[in-house]
């Protein structure tokens, strides 16, 4: 059977450019993409302190967002070249001094920027959130916020899928997420879900839709708020490591997720401290310990382990020190602490801390639970362990706790040589390590305490504290004296948690700025020990009366007597941990340079993003090159299929070209279409003409096309569609790879020839 002899006029041709744009949607795009980044981007403010970055975060957006408007109109494939471009510039006028007519980045400039960059990666590093407003870290948003921007903009407007725009959204939430302890406050969610919501009606057809989409909007985040609860907890953030030993009760999996030192360092730099307990009967101060770090990695640091099959705190504790000790019975009350770790005093002989989840890891001095919890208070009775400086001396038998305890692979020679040198003459594990903590704490000492640690310029991070630097915080000296004890034969470890605080009618109260780190050292007979290298001028260290005697038995002033340094501004008030600021670097001395970790992390991070991107872009494209090949191979091989392959190319290649066929087309109506719409002629216009003719013969005659018959038709056409031009949309986001929907046919007509039985399989099968 024929197509019908008359066949109703084509749809006008669309002006060049695509069909008439309404008034006002060439800003509709922009403004849409730059409001979807900034209310997703509230998130920011619970990771950076104050609403000073907000401005900055906004001018990058309007700057990204108005260039990309401007060019898209010129030409789309320049939006995003264009944006980059212009937010160097911006970056380079607002944090540099030195750029090319202020705003073009020159060497200098651009030595600026990364000088700025890498100040930003060590107080993320060593800070924790919110972080101060520094010009590092305004920098780092406003780059970060221009970047989303160009993301949000190319997904959503140049290449049109708004929908796949939410992926890089996220970013705004993985990094808080991943930063704060706490949950977002519930308007951060809000404010995303309502941006999110602005780029799904982003064209103007859609925006009829507006109603009923914010009512979807409003029910979905409903519904995620009522499944979340607020939490304001502080706690170490460390999670139990899953290389670690396994056991019964230590369920939690995953690895640490934020350094215990990075934790610590930055509890002692918050800008408003902030009260976690309360401790009520204490007689005697007491280091409160969350957490022992048992591996110590070269050039990395000391990492938390998953502890030991751990006894459940619902009854005594059988106690992990001998010798004597004061016995005491306090109560603690939680102020804002929440964690996997519950600190705990001392030896504890008994823990009343309420329902079951909770165990004890004797060996490894640790209360923990396989989820963080923040309990109201508990009490716990514990010894204080307080054998003399001569009985310590006099400790003797084999070591039997874990040999980890004294590992020292990969130390570097030379810290094992000053180990060595500062303890000659020492004859047993005590002296020796009073020798290490009096080279740091002792009257003649040149080591002295500062959050920021001294610059150094060797391959070993310990050697320079030790032999160069000579200067930084509690992470430092722990750490230092831990391999030092290890390197001489003493089995040590590193205990994370808070000095004894502040006394005060109600009992101590301890807080943020109480964050510490100090050393036990294991003894036979007697247990682990406690030492502390760190040479505070606060009043705030706990010297063992083993430690005193020692001190005064070798003519010494025990540390908590010494004489502060002076200080070039005051240390902070009641700061646990908290120090003068160091001195100004020598002449000479190069300047403060940034940590942080390795270059390489940094660099298959940012690799692995960009691929990610750049997959998420490409994969349209190759989905509809898999059409393609599929598809030509059925009309190559001829047969039954291979008509419907051969014409279905051709409608998806005109889709994707700007002439959708639609569905109530006849074949030779859908043809007529096609070569008036993409201006066929000569060679082209014949090959569609034949392939027509062959699709009919298969289709209402049944004979079958043969091998390589359609498949060279389908090329010519195809070849002469695309030589028509293409937009970048169609290229990155082919429309025949989305799914069609069918419209509703016209009054007394059928779909694609229902009527007339000219065509009884639909023309669009994709």
């Amino acid at each position: 059977m024929s197509a019908p002899a008359t066949l109703p006029p084509p749809a006008p041709a669309p002006a060049p450019g695509g069909p008439p744009t309404p008034p006002g949607s060439a800003l509709l795009g922009p403004v849409a993409s730059a409001l979807a980044v900034l209310l997703a981007g509230s998130a920011t403010g619970a990771v950076v302190q104050g609403f000073g970055w907000l401005g900055y975060a906004a001018l990058a957006v309007a700057v990204t967002a108005a260039t990309g408007g401007l060019l898209l109109a010129v030409r789309p494939a320049l939006a995003a070249p264009g944006q980059l471009l212009a937010l160097v510039l911006l970056g380079t006028g607002l944090f540099t001094g030195s750029g090319v007519l202020g705003v073009l980045p020159g060497p200098a400039a651009l030595g600026e920027l990364a000088a700025l960059l890498g100040g930003a990666g060590a107080q993320i590093d060593t800070g924790l959130p919110p972080v101060a407003a520094t010009p590092e870290i305004l920098l780092l948003v406003t780059l970060g916020f221009g970047a989303l921007t160009i993301a949000v903009f190319g997904l959503a407007v140049t290449i049109g899928a708004p929908a796949a725009a939410g992926v890089p959204l996220l970013v705004v939430f993985a990094v808080p997420v991943a930063l704060q302890s706490e949950l977002l406050p519930w308007w951060s969610l809000v404010a995303a879900a309502a941006g999110f919501g602005v780029l799904l009606l982003l064209r103007p057809e859609r925006l009829r839709q507006a109603p009923a989409g914010a009512a979807v909007v409003a029910v979905a985040v409903a519904g995620a708020l009522l499944a979340g609860a607020a939490a304001t907890a502080v706690g170490t953030a460390g999670r139990f490591d899953a290389a670690g030993g396994a056991g019964a009760g230590a369920g939690a999996d995953g690895s640490i997720g934020l350094s215990p030192f990075t934790s610590l360092r930055g509890q002692l730099t918050r800008s408003e401290p902030r009260e976690l307990f309360r401790v009520r009967g204490m007689d005697d101060p007491a280091y409160l310990r969350a957490l022992t770090l048992q591996t110590y990695v070269p050039q990395e640091g000391w990492t938390a382990g998953r502890p030991q099959p751990g006894i459940p705190l619902t009854g005594p504790l059988p106690p992990s020190t001998s010798g004597p000790a004061t016995e005491q019975t306090v109560q603690v009350d939680n102020l804002g602490f929440r964690d996997y770790w519950l600190p705990v005093f001392g030896d504890p002989t008994a823990i009343d801390v309420g329902p079951e989840g909770w165990a004890y890891d004797a060996s490894g001095g640790i209360a923990y639970s396989e989820r963080p919890r923040e309990e109201e208070g508990w009490s716990q009775s514990m010894r204080l362990p307080e054998p003399s400086a001569e009985q310590l001396r006099s400790a003797s038998g084999s070591v039997t706790v874990d040999r980890a305890y004294l590992d020292t692979e990969g130390v570097d020679p030379r810290v094992v040589q000053i180990a060595r040198d500062v303890t000659a003459g020492a004859t047993n594990p005590f002296d020796r390590a009073m020798a290490i903590e009096n080279h740091f704490t002792g009257p003649d000492s040149p080591f002295t305490y500062s959050l920021a640690t001294a610059p150094g310029a060797g391959d070993d991070a310990l050697v320079d504290f030790l032999t160069v630097g000579r200067t930084g915080y509690c992470e430092q000296y722990a750490s230092a004296m831990a391999v030092m004890l290890r390197a001489v034969d003493v089995p040590a470890r590193v205990a994370v948690g808070f000095t004894a605080g502040t006394d005060g009618p109600g009992g101590r109260t301890i807080s943020t700025e109480n964050a510490h780190a100090w050393v036990e050292a294991w003894f036979p007979g007697y247990g682990w020990m406690t030492f502390d290298p760190t040479p505070l001028a606060d009043g705030q260290t706990i010297e063992p009366g083993y430690v005193q005697q020692a001190q005064e038995q070798d003519g010494g002033v025990p540390a908590q007597e010494q004489p502060a340094p002076e200080p070039a501004p005051a240390p902070p008030a009641d700061g646990g941990d908290a120090a003068p600021e160091p001195p100004a670097p020598d002449e000479g001395q190069p300047a403060m340079t940034a940590g942080g970790g390795s270059p390489w992390v940094t660099l298959v991070v940012v690799a692995a993003l960009v691929a990610g991107l750049v997959l998420l872009v490409l994969t349209p494209g190759l989905w509809r090159r898999r059409q393609y090949v599929r598809r030509a191979g059925l009309a190559r091989a001829g047969g039954t299929g291979a008509a419907a392959a051969a014409w279905e190319e051709i409608l998806a290649a005109s889709r994707d070209h700007g002439v959708p066929v639609p569905p109530e087309d006849t074949v030779r109506g859908a043809a007529a279409r096609i070569t008036e719409r993409h201006g066929l002629t000569g060679r082209p216009a014949a090959a569609l003409a034949e392939l027509v003719g062959r699709v009919e013969a298969s289709w209402y005659g049944g004979v079958l096309p043969g091998p390589e018959t359609l498949d060279g038709l389908v090329d010519e056409v195809r070849a002469a569609i695309a030589a028509g031009g293409g937009s970048l949309r169609s290229r990155m986001l082919p429309p025949s790879v989305v799914p069609s929907v069918p419209s509703m046919p016209s009054a007394g007509r059928g779909r694609a020839g229902a009527a007339d039985q000219d065509d009884p399989v639909p023309t669009t099968r994709d």
